[in-house]
């Protein structure tokens, strides 16, 4: 085959450090707007962004040669600097980690409806009730004492 084609689309999520409710509604529709426009200046493909006041979650498409891990530490260090210098937050931070999930093309409308309704969610669950559910779901181990 002459060219390659990829289809590596993600589902990230990473929340404020220690999960205080530090992103405000008032705001926060800008941070995501921010965030989205981060990922397409890194030259991915931001296909959703929401969250509540603890943490947010991104579909994005990345390229072969990206590293997932240096595009969530810019993206982090970006939003960081951006909630600093525009909201005026000095104390805001993300936490360390992340979750990230593959994507199949076939689930990438549920997740995109599943951002958008984050607010809905997050009047039954938790935030860590939430990642608890979203890593059992996807098989993957997990030490408790770092999900907070």
């Amino acid at each position: 085959m002459p060219s390659t084609y990829l289809g590596l689309h993600y589902h990230l999520v990473f929340g404020t450090k220690h999960r205080e409710p530090l992103i405000a509604a008032e705001w926060r529709a800008s941070l995501h707007e921010y965030l989205g426009g981060t990922i397409a200046g890194l030259g991915g493909f931001p296909q959703g962004v929401g969250g509540v006041a603890d943490h947010v979650h991104l579909l994005i498409g990345l390229r072969a040669t990206y590293c997932l891990a240096d595009v969530v530490r810019e993206l982090k260090k970006a939003s960081s600097v951006w909630v600093h210098k525009t909201i005026g937050l000095l104390s805001f931070a993300w936490q360390e980690g992340y979750a990230a999930f593959t994507v199949c093309p076939t689930a990438r409308q549920g997740v995109q409806r599943y951002i958008a309704n984050q607010e809905e969610h997050h009047r039954a669950k938790s935030s860590r009730e939430e990642l608890v559910e979203m890593l059992a779901k996807a098989e993957i181990e997990y030490d408790a004492k770092y999900l907070d």
